[in-house]
């Protein structure tokens, strides 16, 4: 058996495949693209079961990949088994409709003892228990002798989820010898032991099965392979684990130079040191197909992996950020694969850095409460940390809930889970009802369901307006034949010029006009399949099913809308431009009031990068750039260096956007025919919208104008008020703040001094604490600084004291604590003291044994607070 590396072992199944006369495509993205049952890609078969379904016409019958795959379930025992990992490959050759069993077996064997050359006499297959056939075509038709077929149950040689397509499976085990079996004389194929490794999972869906049970013949059915690329590469290069594959070793390689340690030395490095290598490989990939850093869904998933490996950094001795520099090491092994990983290197390391800087921020706070409330639990008897602790964690220090679970493991500790998941849910329903007034109620899905499938002919990017039929109308959620005088609804034409909602861009607005009639279009959308569905009201009239029509749109409106489209192409070049080659898409919206536009990038823009970006734009839109449009297969687009929008489904035939030689885009929005007709553009706003994701808001043309009338406005507003001139607006303004600044401070210097004043009655409010005197009291008004100088003042008249003082500003708590050098030598703790008085508001602090300071939250606790100063200082000096 030939030594084979796992970039070879990849390149030869491909071939071999295409050999057969199999399509080769590219591997998809790990975010599922129309499949809302699926987080991330888990499978070879998961982005191809609108094939195997019926729903898509698959671009050949036969298809092979080398899928990229996220599997979450085990991530507790990634690292600390060699068996377990959360990203993987998987090899696959699928048949829709095509060849059956008799291929799918002769090429499987063909392919592993031919091409990969296994020893035959190490190969097992397993069958299900009741598929003769099966057998049948192994052992007389393939070649396999019948001793080394084994028959397994359904448990595991059946694949069926629920109702539909199903079959029976086929297996192939690699026999790694009896040194590595559990050495019962029962052990065989099906062990749980590591001596038969099953490899290469062969599903024949060939049942549909029914809602009372039966399995029903399939006319046409389906192969469905898969086949893990680790585990044959680990076969194929004779070692005992993924981790040792030569790929995944370089990677760990990498990461064993950055701690200075070496793989195998130790059991518990071992685990670290498996666990960031699996990590980074699939936050890696995870990152270059647009995922980003999140508290939510799939970036959730990511932040688990980075967090839980840059804490395993940690454990290994690391001290600093390190994970972005492994990147270049997942980046080297897999760049001839995955072009795209070497394209977006430098993007994939800034997000890891972020990410890894923005945990070591809190980390180091969040593993000290966690350690407390550990000792707390421990000290306490309890086996179980609360969940609202838990939810602290995660709320507040961004600890991911797994890692709090694998910290309490560690110290044979749980975690109140029901508790948890209940402030989740609450959190979650929190931002639910944020985000409920949407205005997308109207357009349940379910609803235009009931219209059947099939396009509507769209003839709107030429024409503004035209004749046509209508062939469906919705009322009430149900089909209906008319639509009365003041009758709202949904139409369906069998041609129209109104744009449906899709790819940011608002659906256009506009009129039907009809004999003796006359619908208010207000929004149009289009669905899945290309359907296009107009939302009307009826002004006068009945409109019925089968009336002939004119359907007219806003070419006002609709010329906004192309304004802001063509300058959203322009924007994102501009961006790429100035920020670098990592910007891409993430989202948008055009309407014809102003754009919207969303894209990857690490770090706020800045000022002048946004001026460069706005005069960038600007100049495109002066050099009156003609805008052509064109269609071309997606091949020959992506050649011509077109830019596709990253998760976009697109067809074998594509629509090109191209504005001169400065922009080319895939895009199948409405557009002007020259950039002059833009007029101007102007930047209003940049934020952001979540991790790694910025967000610019735009407008063009007669918005431009509106702004800059209303800025205008404001600006002569302004001057009349501070009595100067529009021009002088800037330096009057300067003088104020300047006065306002000199009258703060002698507020301030007001303030200490009635403090000051008040120096000795807090003296004289001091309680004992064994030779020790405390005070403490609440001065409202002064911010954290005055309350330093008051408690100056008073620790440097008392030799021996405590002293603790609160105050209120602003509706900020704020509390400062102070030892003097003889009463730290009995025993007090200023940062411990201020911990636990703030606690009792809500807050909290720390600092040094003679000086602390911390806030608090709840108003209504700090006399409370204040009062229980005495208690909490006397306390600690008894422990002490």
């Amino acid at each position: 058996m030939e030594k084979m590396g796992l970039n070879e072992i990849r390149e030869r199944f491909l071939r071999f495949f295409e050999g057969k006369g199999h399509l080769r495509l590219p591997s998809f993205p790990l975010v599922p693209q129309g499949d809302n049952s699926l987080l991330l890609i888990n499978a070879g078969m998961a982005p191809l079961k609108p094939y195997f379904t019926g729903k898509e016409v698959p671009p050949s019958k036969r298809v092979t990949t080398c899928q990229r795959c996220i599997r979450t379930p085990d991530i507790e025992r990634v690292g600390k088994t060699a068996r377990h990992g959360t990203y993987f490959e998987m090899l696959g050759n699928f048949s829709f409709g095509d060849y059956f069993k008799r291929e799918a077996t002769a090429w499987a064997w063909e392919f592993v003892t031919k091409e990969m050359k296994m020893p035959v006499e190490r190969l097992w297959v397993s069958i299900f228990e009741e598929d003769d056939e099966a057998a049948e075509i192994w052992t007389k038709e393939v070649g396999v002798a019948p001793d080394r077929i084994v028959r397994l149950g359904r448990e595991d040689n059946f694949w069926e989820i629920g109702l539909g397509p199903c079959g029976p499976c086929s297996e192939i085990y690699f026999d790694r010898g009896e040194d590595k079996g559990c050495g019962r004389a029962d052990c065989a194929v099906g062990c749980d032991c590591d001596r038969f490794v099953e490899f290469w999972n062969l599903v024949f869906t060939q049942f549909d099965k029914d809602e009372q049970g039966n399995y029903n013949r399939l006319a046409n059915p389906n192969i469905d392979t898969g086949m893990g690329m680790e585990r044959l590469a680990a076969i194929m290069q004779g070692v005992n684990s993924l981790f040792e594959v030569d790929t995944v070793r370089n990677i760990m390689l990498c990461v064993c130079r950055i701690a200075g340690v070496n793989y195998g030395d130790n059991e518990q490095s071992d685990i670290s040191l498996r666990i960031i290598t699996d990590h980074i490989r699939g936050s890696a990939f995870m990152i270059s197909d647009g995922i980003i850093p999140s508290n939510e869904g799939r970036g959730y998933v990511l932040r688990r992996l980075l967090r839980r490996a840059a804490r395993h950094g940690k454990l290994l001795g690391i001290k600093r950020t390190f994970l972005h520099e492994v990147i270049g090491a997942v980046v080297a092994e897999n760049k001839t694969a995955y072009p795209e990983l070497a394209e977006k290197e430098d993007y994939i390391k800034k997000i890891v850095k972020n990410e890894e800087e923005s945990f070591d921020n809190t980390i180091d706070s969040g593993l000290s409460i966690l350690h407390d409330y550990i000792s707390e639990t421990i000290s306490s008897g309890g086996k179980i940390l609360s969940g609202d602790k838990a939810f602290k964690l995660y709320d507040t220090y961004g600890f991911p809930i797994d890692l709090t679970i694998e910290i309490l493991q560690e110290n044979k500790l749980e975690v109140d889970m029901k508790g948890f998941e209940a402030l989740m849910n609450e959190q979650r329903e929190r931002a639910r009802a944020a985000r409920s007034d949407s205005g997308e109620a109207g357009w349940d899905g379910g609803v235009f369901g009931l219209l059947g499938s099939g396009a509507t002919e769209f003839i709107g990017y030429e024409n503004s307006e035209c004749d046509s039929t209508v062939v469906a109308i919705i009322r009430d959620n149900e089909l209906s034949e008319s639509l009365n005088k003041g009758d709202e609804g949904f139409a369906e034409l069998d041609k129209t010029v109104f744009y449906g909602e899709s790819g940011g861009q608002v659906g256009d607005e506009g009129v039907i006009e009809f004999e003796g009639g006359r619908a208010i279009v207000t929004d149009t959308k289009k669905l899945a399949g290309g359907k296009i569905v107009h939302a009307v009201r009826v002004e006068s009239g009945g409109l019925k099913v089968g009336t002939s029509v004119h359907a007219k749109i806003d070419v006002r409106k609709r010329k906004g809308v192309c304004a802001n489209h063509s300058a959203t192409h322009l924007l994102q070049k501009a961006l790429i431009n100035t920020l670098g080659g990592h910007v891409a898409q993430s989202g948008s919206y055009v309407s014809g009031d102003y754009l919207r536009f969303d894209f990857t990038h690490f770090s706020p823009v800045t000022e002048d990068e946004l001026l460069k970006t706005e005069d960038e734009v600007n100049s495109a839109i002066l050099d009156s750039l003609n805008v052509n449009i064109s269609y071309k297969s997606i091949d020959e687009a992506k050649k011509d260096g077109a830019i596709a929008l990253f998760g976009e489904k697109y067809g074998s035939t594509v629509r090109v956007v191209k504005m001169g030689d400065y922009s080319t885009e895939l895009c199948g929005g409405c557009h002007v025919g020259n950039t002059s007709q833009i007029g101007l553009f102007k930047i209003i706003k940049e934020s952001g919208v979540a991790a790694g994701i910025r967000r610019i808001e735009a407008v063009t043309g007669e918005s431009v104008l509106k702004l800059l009338r209303e800025r205008e406005r404001v600006l002569k507003e302004a001057s009349v008020l501070l009595k100067t001139s529009p021009s002088d607006v800037t330096a009057r303004i300067e003088t104020f703040l300047e006065e306002y600044k000199c009258a703060g401070k002698e507020i301030e210097a007001l303030k200490s001094r009635l403090a000051g004043s008040s120096v000795d009655d807090f003296i004289k409010g001091a309680k004992m604490a064994g030779e020790t005197s405390v005070i403490s009291g609440r001065m409202d008004g002064l911010n954290l600084g005055g309350l330093r100088n008051l408690g100056d003042r008073i620790r440097d008249k008392v030799q021996n004291a405590v002293v603790v003082l609160a105050s209120v500003k602003d509706g900020k708590i704020g509390f400062i604590a102070m030892a003097t050098k003889a009463a730290v030598a009995a025993g007090a703790d200023s940062g411990r003291i201020v911990r636990e008085v703030a606690k009792i508001t809500g807050g909290g602090g720390g600092g040094k044994p003679d000086s602390a300071q911390a806030g608090g939250t709840d108003l209504s606790k700090v006399d409370d607070a204040v009062a229980e100063v005495y208690n909490i200082v006397k306390e600690q000096m008894r422990t002490n």
